[in-house]
């Protein structure tokens, strides 16, 4: 192989040199000292997470008491029961995690306390979750995404792998940015542990191609092999040529896989085809449990587990999921290095920002749909102005795999 198809090997690796002082740069901001107003905000933490953790576990402790005891009478449906009670255990769970943050930043451990964030994340939209199952999609989402947006912050200013990327990019000149590039490096995991660098802006991206190259397959599968001649609008979003569930679905891959890049072809296949099939089961759970939407059913089929996923479509993102590590990951690599260095975090915070409304937007538009259905009336000016641009006409022709039943859904009105 020559020097120059060395330099554009997709499976090009950073260099030792690279490596060292990469790790030499994190290990020194991992040391650096926290502020002394993060300090006391870690105070703070420690205070109000363990005082909220304690109150969260008496009131459990209390429910339960008053149910086995036959004291608290309950009218709800078991899904309503249930979700509620995962709901109050999560807040719980958030509660101690926050205290426990407290104690890392007073610690100095911020590392650690980064860490932590990321399991606040997703604990807290496990909580969002249960929250639109319970009461719909309102005002009662606003508290949980500042402090969504508040832990993504914290998470980046800690983070001392995006500390030191921040000072490198500071501190690069445009001519290392070249040479990285020419060496096909641009983008890949430092430590050479894994094959790209997890942070915001791959994995962002890795979503949005995913994204439309799902909706592409999927409608094409469609045509093809479904419904043979007849073409069915199979978008996600309300706005754009996307399917979210194929773009999460590459970004739980890619986390789960970039270690194992090179590992053997049944180990990739079987991990993505548990992944899949796991995720597709979600979604389709959450669907309908939020807004009693049914978007397929697969009863009836090989291996169909409870009708959200099955044999054949767990294969599917097995081989799906085979083609992205394999193939199309270092491909998508190359296209996001095509993004020039100067424009791609502005470019990347804009389309980020389009997408986080264009999901917002879907997200209310099925609420306000769920609502129709159910004969509820709009309440408010943004309700009002979701019926006269989306209404239920509009929906079922975005939305021409959807059906919607309120009696599916596990809220109460």
């Amino acid at each position: 192989m020559t020097n120059d198809e060395q330099k554009t090997s997709p499976n090009a690796t950073p260099s030792p040199m690279v490596k060292k002082r990469y790790r030499a740069d994190r290990d020194a901001i991992d040391r650096k000292r926290l502020p002394l107003a993060v300090k006391v905000f870690g105070v703070l933490c420690l205070a109000a997470g363990g005082a909220t953790a304690v109150l969260l576990t008496i009131t459990i402790v209390t429910m339960v008491l008053a149910f086995t005891s036959g004291s608290l009478d309950v009218e709800a449906s078991t899904a309503t029961v249930v979700i509620f009670v995962v709901e109050t255990m999560l807040y719980t769970a958030l509660a101690t995690m926050f205290a426990i943050f407290g104690i890392r930043l007073l610690r100095n451990k911020r590392k650690h306390a980064a860490h932590g964030t990321e399991a606040m994340i997703f604990i807290l939209a496990a909580i969002i979750i249960c929250s639109i199952m319970l009461n719909g999609l309102g005002a009662n989402v606003i508290p949980h995404a500042v402090v969504a947006v508040f832990l993504i912050v914290m998470q980046s200013y800690l983070d001392p792998a995006l500390a030191g990327e921040r000072e490198l990019r500071r501190k690069l000149r445009d001519m290392e940015t070249r040479e990285q590039a020419e060496d096909g490096t641009l983008g890949l995991d430092p430590t050479g542990r894994g094959y790209i660098t997890l942070n915001f802006f791959n994995l962002f991206w890795i979503f949005v191609v995913c994204s439309v190259l799902g909706l592409v397959i999927e409608t094409v599968y469609h045509v093809l092999v479904v419904d043979p001649g007849v073409y069915e609008d199979r978008a996600g979003l309300l706005f754009g040529p996307f399917s979210p569930i194929y773009g999460v679905g590459a970004m739980l891959m890619t986390m789960a896989l970039n270690r194992f890049h090179k590992a053997p072809f049944p180990v990739i296949f079987l991990v993505s085809a548990v992944i899949g099939g796991a995720f597709e089961y979600a979604v389709s759970w959450l669907m309908q449990f939020a807004f009693g939407i049914v978007a397929w059913d697969y009863t009836g089929t090989f291996l169909s587990i409870d009708g959200r996923t099955n044999g054949m479509f767990m294969a599917m993102w097995g081989v799906l999921g085979l083609f992205w590590v394999k193939l199309c990951l270092p491909w998508m690599l190359r296209l996001v290095n095509r993004i020039p260095w100067n424009w791609r975090y502005t470019l990347t915070t804009v389309c980020a920002a389009l997408m986080i409304v264009d999901c917002g937007m879907t997200l209310m538009s099925l609420d306000r749909w769920y609502q129709r259905e159910a004969g509820v009336a709009p309440d408010n000016a943004i309700s009002r102005f979701i019926d006269d641009h989306f209404d239920n006409q509009y929906m079922e022709e975005r939305f021409q795999s959807m059906s919607i039943d309120p009696d599916n859904a596990a809220r109460t009105l």
